[in-house]
């Protein structure tokens, strides 16, 4: 039952992104008179697609992962897909956006799947709203203003440990290819493309 509400305000939410490349192209059509800010994309779900939170529910179940750390919450779609997940491991996620208003639409997409009770949302800036995380990361998504990736990566990494996957999203995209190309040069972890390089995970080699 729990699933289906899960399922059920997916497909909403999907159904309701539809549009979401006319109000991506507006935000973005703001930054020919100044630099693009996340407020320009306030309206916007921004939103991995279903075959992507259908590879990270399957990789969440594999590994059992308990400890999930999102960034970039937006309007919660990618974080249900986590739920799904987590559902079945007895885990908890963590997920942080720095737009109050996404973050409130969020909470009541939490709500409505039933799931409200397996997710802290934190809202803010993510580097001041995951400062001093001590609990070990299982499986973190980076899913947010990309300026961001590598720094967050950076403050976490100590609590990565053996199993941890890092999930990169939108890993096509110049700042993004700038943090993998970092990351890559330490030879303690491996990158793995995923759905035609639009996503990357990161582990640390066996």
């Amino acid at each position: 039952m729990q699933k289906e509400r899960i399922t059920n305000t997916l497909n909403e939410l999907f159904n309701d992104s539809k549009y979401d490349r006319i109000k991506i192209a507006k935000g973005v059509a703001k930054s020919i008179f100044r630099p693009i800010k996340p407020t320009d994309f306030e309206e916007a779900y921004l939103s991995i697609s279903k075959e992507q939170g259908e590879h990270l529910v399957q990789i969440i179940k594999e590994n059992n992962f308990k400890n999930i750390i999102e960034f970039g919450t937006s309007f919660g779609i990618s974080t249900l897909f986590l739920a799904q997940g987590i559902l079945d491991t007895n885990g908890h996620i963590i997920t942080t956006e720095l737009l109050e208003s996404k973050a409130k639409k969020a909470i009541e997409n939490f709500k409505k799947a039933g799931v409200n009770n397996l997710i802290e949302v934190r809202i803010g800036d993510a580097i001041e709203t995951l400062k001093n995380h001590k609990e070990p990361v299982d499986l973190l998504l980076l899913d947010g203003w990309k300026y961001l990736y590598l720094p967050l990566f950076q403050m976490l990494e100590p609590n990565f440990h053996s199993k941890t996957i890092i999930y990169v999203d939108n890993a096509d995209m110049t700042e993004v290819k700038a943090f993998l190309n970092t990351i890559a040069k330490d030879d303690k972890y491996q990158l793995q493309s995923k759905f035609n390089n639009k996503a990357v995970l990161i582990s640390l080699k066996k």
